[in-house]
């Protein structure tokens, strides 16, 4: 069974406010969600031709997206869900996204499967705070919304406490394989930046 890092990603206000009424608070924002997709799709440089990156999400993540995009294409999808079988999956559709009772048992299924890149957690507010509290969390792709907007979920940590560290732009794009632009970007209204934080040794 592999090791693999936990990258959370998420678009979070100045608050860290992430969603409002199980929706996200902001609209409009077509090049954000773009470049989610793409992050969370492309496999790292020195995997094999047959890898393919996991998506872990809770329930009411997994329900807020639309239908026509479920599960999230190319990716593997694993939602947790209380209501899930206690015991691993076996052989599941493409079509169906892959049900586990928790992020422990999330995270032995993707192991599992030596194909598996890279995992990103997506949400939310309880998985992530799940997340954030393993060591194997050490990456956060934050998109920052320079705005504030009515939320009633946060994404659960403190990014200026010390235990985590800003990488550069350059860093970011390496990463990711994207060319991101300096100093952030404005859609909609809406003026965001993307960043990069890992966690201190």
């Amino acid at each position: 069974m592999q090791s693999l890092e936990l990258n959370l990603i998420v678009a979070a206000t100045r608050n860290m406010g992430i969603g409002l009424h199980g929706t996200m608070p902001w609209q409009g924002l077509r090049k954000e969600m773009k470049y989610f997709a793409r992050v969370t799709t492309r496999v790292p440089p020195q995997a094999s031709s047959s890898s393919i990156n996991a998506v872990i999400m809770g329930r009411k993540t997994w329900d807020s997206i639309p239908t026509k995009f479920r599960p999230l294409k190319d990716r593997l999808n694993i939602v947790i869900s209380r209501s899930a079988p206690s015991k691993l999956p076996g052989k599941v559709e493409p079509s169906e996204p892959v049900r586990v009772q928790s992020l422990e048992l999330a995270l032995q299924y993707a192991r599992a499967h030596s194909d598996v890149g890279r995992i990103f957690v997506i949400g939310g507010a309880q998985i992530y705070d799940a997340a954030l509290r393993l060591p194997e969390a050490r990456r956060i792709l934050l998109t920052s919304i320079e705005r504030d907007f009515d939320c009633d979920t946060f994404f659960p940590v403190d990014l200026k406490d010390g235990s985590w560290e800003r990488k550069s732009r350059e860093e970011l794009q390496e990463w990711t394989g994207e060319e991101i632009e300096e100093g952030g970007q404005e859609e909609a209204g809406t003026k965001y930046e993307f960043q990069m934080w890992e966690k201190h040794d």
